[in-house]
């Protein structure tokens, strides 16, 4: 009878962490996107308004990978309240040859925590000035947390400006991310002041109304949108996603449909986008010059689960860990 691995949150933050392999992983799922090889479904998406919730689930096949993952992710925004985290789910890996279930990863959404803000920082890579001195953050809650350190390991900063809608939590934020990475911090008063005082702003929302506009634009900004993972939200006002210098998004697909080319089609604005995974394989160039304005959309693709969720369990099968039980 196959095998089945089982494996806990506990075991996989043990091996998987937020770091230089994961970013690379992660960045490798890009390029093998962009090489139109990948068997990617559209993202299911279930809204639960009664309790403010929404499960999605997302899976890839990418041709060379021993297993392809899918992955369920219920978000509930209201969970904070009651002592709960925003963000839940698990992953199953199955066999690419056979279907047979290889392991579950009950990571209770911290692998989609690492790969989501391990594609901010590929964002970044090529898209953010090479020497940047203030980084911005909208948002207060885990993946907030995350992204900045992700963006820490490729671009390092000295200082941090972060934005909440509850300014005691996004002073509890600042004041964590602080002794995190030994960066000066403080706390903007409005989303646009972020967005000006910070050479890279990563908005970490889910808003359902635009957050940052023409008023928090400078040269040399750098912006990666990665809240707006649903027909209702959006965080970036539709005039600027359209009229940046270089506007990129992790599948142009997924953005025009949830993300925040949604407002920009809607409106019938012209504009450019490449994909990221193209500036990964080098068909198309990043930033070009100090001054330019660049825009990253992300909504998070089923390749990086499926990258992720695979690294996780080749890392914690070496490790021995996990349970192993007959089907």
């Amino acid at each position: 009878m196959p095998t089945i691995h089982i494996v806990n949150e506990t075991e996989l933050r043990e091996v998987v962490s937020l770091d230089m392999t994961s970013v690379e992983v992660v960045e490798q799922g890009f390029v093998a996107l962009a090489s139109g090889k990948v068997q990617m479904p559209p993202i299911m998406h279930m809204e639960i308004p009664e309790f403010n919730g929404e499960m999605d689930a997302k899976s890839a096949y990418v041709p060379g990978f021993d297993c392809f993952a899918m992955k369920v992710s219920p978000g509930f925004f209201d969970n904070p309240k009651k002592g709960l985290p925003s963000l839940n789910g698990l992953m199953v890996l199955f066999s690419s040859e056979t279907g047979v279930v290889k392991s579950v990863l009950l990571d209770n959404g911290y692998l989609t925590e690492i790969r989501t803000a391990a594609a901010g920082a590929v964002a970044a890579k090529y898209l953010a000035r090479d020497n940047i001195e203030t980084a911005g953050v909208l948002g207060t809650g885990g993946q907030a947390r995350y992204q900045m350190e992700a963006l820490h390991l490729v671009r390092p900063f000295k200082n941090l400006v972060v934005w909440g809608r509850n300014a005691e939590n996004a002073k509890l934020c600042a004041d964590d991310l602080g002794q995190r990475l030994n960066v000066n911090v403080s706390v903007a008063d409005n989303p646009d002041a972020a967005a000006l005082a910070s050479d890279v702003l990563v908005t970490a929302t889910p808003s359902k109304v635009p957050l940052i506009t023409e008023e928090g634009l400078h040269p040399g900004l750098h912006i990666t949108a990665m809240g707006s993972d649903a027909p209702y939200k959006t965080e970036i006002a539709a005039d600027v996603t359209a009229s940046v210098d270089r506007l990129v998004v992790d599948s142009l697909a997924q953005s025009i449909k949830q993300g925040e080319l949604r407002l920009v089609v809607e409106a019938g604005l012209n504009y450019t986008a490449f994909e990221l995974g193209q500036l990964c394989n080098g068909s198309v160039p990043g930033r070009q010059n100090n001054d330019e304005i660049t825009l990253c959309d992300l909504t998070g693709t089923g390749v990086q689960d499926t990258v992720i969720a695979t690294q996780a369990y080749n890392l914690v099968t070496k490790a021995g860990s996990g349970q192993a039980f007959e089907s």
